[in-house]
């Protein structure tokens, strides 16, 4: 049966500086990204709401040239209805018909008239609602060139970083094969705790080199003996020697 290898807190300290330089440089890969992956998302959601929109209103626009044509055809009826009446009230015998006849025209006539208000109630909607179009088709043009900019830039970004992007991404895969869970889960715990994400710091003058607070010079000794693991007081972050921060290196 095969050893299992015994790590010192020496190589645990190593290889969790290692992974951290890894880990930062990725978050220099993120940082110059910056918010165009949100600002692209963002966009895309923004102007298919508005293609939605116009979509709709377009929609709208036809339903009320159709019910326009439903109000023209009614006009043509009642007019059709008017010339039948005139024609029968040539004929009539009595006043008994006249008067119902002209009841009839009457009643046709405000049909008209009704049918051409709400004609022109409906086209002045139109003329409103093609206001409306007008501008949602100008802004989505607006944001559909402001995507394009956007994409552009973070696509040459991509270009560029890529390929470095993926061998640090492999790096950091093999790097946390080296630390046990506990110790790994701590890291990624103070990690995911700070927005420059440094979990490992070195000592630089006498202070803690995330927080800035100032080391003991007792417990700078105990760092330096690299006998256990030791964490800054005020910040939490795991601390390491400037030696060893120096000779860890990553290839």
């Amino acid at each position: 049966m095969a050893a299992v290898k015994e790590y010192s807190v020496q190589d645990k300290l190593a290889a969790l500086t290692k992974l951290q330089k890894i880990d930062s440089k990725l978050d220099e890969f993120a940082i110059l990204k910056g918010e165009l992956p949100m600002e692209v998302k963002d966009l895309e959601d923004e102007i298919q709401g508005l293609h939605s929109r116009r979509i709709r209103i377009e929609e709208e626009i036809n339903g009320i040239n159709e019910y326009i044509e439903t109000r023209k055809e009614a006009i043509k009826e009642s007019e059709a209805l008017i010339k039948k009446y005139e024609k029968q009230s040539n004929d009539v015998k009595n006043s008994r018909e006249f008067e119902a006849i002209n009841k009839e025209i009457e009643m046709q006539q405000l049909e008209v008239k009704l049918a051409e208000k709400h004609i022109k109630d409906a086209n002045e909607e139109i003329l409103e609602k093609a206001r409306t179009l007008e501008t949602a088709k100008k802004q989505i043009a607006t944001k559909e060139g402001v995507l394009t900019h956007k994409k552009s830039e973070l696509e040459k970004i991509i270009v560029e970083t890529e390929k470095e992007e993926k061998q640090f991404g492999k790096l950091s895969e093999a790097a946390r094969k080296d630390i046990d869970e506990r110790l790994l889960y701590s890291y990624d715990r103070i990690r995911s705790s700070y927005r420059n994400g440094l979990a490992v710091v070195a000592v630089e003058r006498d202070a803690c080199g995330g927080c800035f607070n100032a080391i003991p010079p007792q417990r700078q000794s105990e760092i330096r003996l690299h006998k256990k693991v030791i964490v800054c007081e005020n910040c939490g972050r795991i601390l390491i020697d400037e030696t060893l921060h120096e000779n860890t290196t990553v290839k």
